[in-house]
């Protein structure tokens, strides 16, 4: 006899676990075990499934699975593996992507030699000498896209004549710059698109101050008439600043008449100097460009856009700029003219751009609804929005609110919003926004009560349904159902979108409006069924943090989770619905918090579960109070061996905790040249080294 709760199984039925046994996974078709197998790693799908059975052996050869070879952040494939890889099919391999590979050695990238059909391969972030650099493109000549790092020590004039004529048919080139150097790029004479990376630094690692100079005979550099995409990304420091002025110098000369994209991001300040202005005129009588971004340096007081021509531009970036609305409609927009093609707008710190002017404004003063709406039906398609670090308030009595109007781009991929511009603008009689709140707990000060996951049921029913919340936040959020990355942030932290800003404390004081999100409009977050990066930050009226539970629940692709400073100062009141949302984040990788609140997760043995069920990297200097380095021994291998690769990238002071048996780095380079990491929006506050470019390469 069995208990009242329990259920005898109906003999008729078939087993499940006979049924489950019954299937073979040979039996699908070619097309869905290819899908299958691209998700396996290629060292282990050359190396092991292929020698599985005859069907496998002849799938993993497709050249669907040969034609791309990712190694980037593969941690297991070490320097035997990918030789044998690159011996095996190497000649089946047209992009090789290995970037970050830093615990390969010389002789192993070397291999690459035997890839003679690459056509793209990046080799940022591994050990290259001069020499070794012109050996290996020597060989390669059908490349057409390269990644590089130039090191000190770097010398151009030890590249072969071989070299020099593969570099000669490149039509892209990433180039990050640890040393003042020209790099590869006077070799590039078919360039049609350079991104540059400035990560010099301003001292040697003895001390000395290093010049921006450049060596005599680099500064024969060809006048790119092929290039259309510049693309130009500046480290902290005034010697990045000396040599992309020599880059630009060269420009300024004479401007390709096909550039299309001229893109440049600074921190901080950047000086005008002749040589840009002369390029920047240039630009303006003979180019006609899809997408910029400039220093505000450049765009503060000059009729630089009123002068520019755009075609059909997919990407403007006027972060910190003292652009007003008017100037933005008929500069930018030219006064409401269709720009279907823009699918990114970053106006983040532009405190007066949803306003007609700037002089008599204040930061806090109502926004002009009209101009908002004229931007919105302007620009429909848009994909990715920042109005960040600024005060939007909405007016209370004219006009449309900021969210009713925003609802109109439904196809928004990513945004980017201050607290205070989704409060209402006044209080509604038929809202709902605290009974989620105050069901959830009870008011007093008795026994604290557990926030459960009973507050937000799994299924919506249809009595949950009539009583949705009627805020405009929650209407906006229903309307742009696809959103993957959303940031609410107050003014008193910077945007990570994108993450090539320096991450600078703005001087805009806290707003008012703010106290009226809370509880209800995190909640409301839970509808983006799509959602992989959230970042919350500097919500002061959060209670219990309830509407984290929904987050959790409904947002099961969720992958970074960012908060800080929820709640009143100094009081942590939503960690308990935080342990309850990890429960059911199995996608999360990246979880951001205060050291002090990650402390608290320890006090319970669910969360601590949940994490390890999660792929989740916690911010250095907090991993070792959730994991003490004594309990770590008892962890198992196969944890570190998969859960670890999202920390060791980038996030190295995690091994100064993890016992020597478990480290994935090698102790020669945990080792190395220690640098003091800048703050870059989006990475941790407080890094102890560095070993990678401060921020993700690549255009936003």
């Amino acid at each position: 006899m069995s208990s009242s709760g329990e259920e005898m199984p109906n003999e008729d039925e078939p087993n499940t676990i006979d049924l489950m046994n019954s299937i073979n996974l040979m039996e699908f078709s070619d097309e869905i075990l290819l899908h299958i197998l691209s998700y396996i790693p290629s060292t282990d799908l050359i190396l092991n499934v292929r020698r599985t059975c005859r069907k496998l052996a002849t799938l993993c050869l497709d050249k669907s699975l040969t034609h791309t070879v990712l190694l980037h952040r593969d941690y297991q494939a070490s320097e035997d593996k990918v030789k044998q890889l690159v011996r095996e099919i190497g000649k089946e391999i047209h992009q090789l992507n290995m970037a970050g590979c830093y615990w390969l050695s010389g002789t192993t990238i070397e291999h690459v030699t035997r890839c003679r059909n690459l056509v793209k391969v990046n080799l940022s972030g591994c050990h290259l000498t001069s020499i070794r650099l012109s050996k290996m493109l020597s060989a390669l000549q059908h490349l057409r896209s390269l990644a590089i790092d130039v090191n000190p020590g770097f010398d151009a004039s030890q590249l072969s004549s071989e070299c020099k004529a593969t570099l000669s048919r490149v039509l892209e080139l990433k180039q990050t710059l640890y040393t003042p150097s020209y790099g590869v790029v006077p070799c590039c004479t078919s360039l049609e698109k350079l991104l540059l990376y400035f990560e010099i630094l301003d001292r040697t690692r003895e001390g000395a101050i290093l010049s921006g100079q450049l060596m005599v005979g680099q500064s024969n550099v060809p006048h790119y008439q092929n290039l259309r995409v510049f693309y130009a990304r500046l480290a902290p420091g005034y010697i990045n600043q000396e040599v992309v002025r020599l880059y630009l110098a060269v420009l300024s000369d004479r401007t390709p008449e096909n550039l299309h994209a001229f893109l440049i991001s600074v921190p901080g300040s950047f000086a005008e100097s002749g040589a840009t202005k002369n390029l920047l005129d240039s630009m303006a009588r003979n180019v006609s460009l899809d997408a910029l971004q400039l220093p505000k340096s450049w765009l503060n007081g000059s009729s630089l856009l009123q002068n520019m021509k755009f075609n059909n531009p997919f990407y403007f970036s006027f972060s910190r700029c003292t652009l007003s609305g008017g100037h933005l409609i008929q500069r930018v927009i030219n006064g409401g003219k269709d720009l279907k093609s823009l699918a990114s707008l970053n106006l983040s710190g532009c405190i007066h751009c949803l306003s007609p002017d700037s002089l008599f404004r204040k930061a806090e003063d109502d926004i002009d609804s009209s101009i908002l709406e004229t931007l919105v039906m302007s620009c429909c398609n848009l994909k990715h929005l920042n109005l960040s670090a600024a005060h939007h308030h909405s007016s209370e009595d004219l006009g449309k609110h900021l969210c009713q109007l925003l609802a109109q781009l439904q196809h928004l991929r990513s945004l980017s919003l201050p607290v205070c511009s989704i409060a209402d603008s006044a209080p509604k009689a038929d809202k709902a926004p605290t009974q989620i709140v105050t069901n959830a707990v009870p008011r007093g000060f008795g026994k604290k009560v557990r926030i459960g996951v009973q507050t937000y049921p799994r299924t919506m029913s249809s009595e949950s349904v009539t009583q949705k919340p009627s805020s405009v936040f929650w209407t906006l959020l229903e309307n742009v159902p696809f959103l993957e990355t959303l940031e609410l942030i107050g003014s008193n932290f910077s945007s990570a979108m994108p993450r090539n800003e320096p991450a600078i404390r703005n001087s805009l004081p806290p707003c008012s409006r703010a106290q009226n999100v809370g509880d209800a409009e995190v909640a409301a977050i839970g509808q983006l069924a799509f959602l992989r990066n959230l970042t919350l930050a500097q919500l002061p009226s959060i209670l219990t943090g309830s509407g984290l539970i929904s987050i959790g629940l409904q947002c099961q692709q969720l992958q970074t989770l960012s908060l800080a400073n929820l709640g009143m100062m100094g009081k942590v009141v939503y960690m308990s619905a935080l342990s309850d949302m990890l429960k059911h984040c199995k996608q999360l990788k990246d979880l951001r918090d205060g050291p002090v609140k990650i402390l608290l997760l320890r006090q319970s043995y669910g969360t601590r579960a949940a994490l390890l069920q999660c792929e989740c990297s916690i911010l250095p200097g907090s991993e070792s109070l959730l994991f003490p380095s004594a309990s770590l021994y008892h962890l198992p291998k196969w944890y570190f061996a998969i859960r670890c690769c999202d920390v060791i990238h980038g996030q190295l002071s995690w091994a100064h905790h993890v016992p020597h048996v478990y480290r994935r780095v090698p102790h020669r380079l945990q080792e190395s040249s220690a640098v003091h990491c800048s703050k870059f929006p989006g990475r941790a506050s407080s890094t102890k080294c560095r070993y990678f470019p401060l921020a993700p390469r690549g255009l936003d």
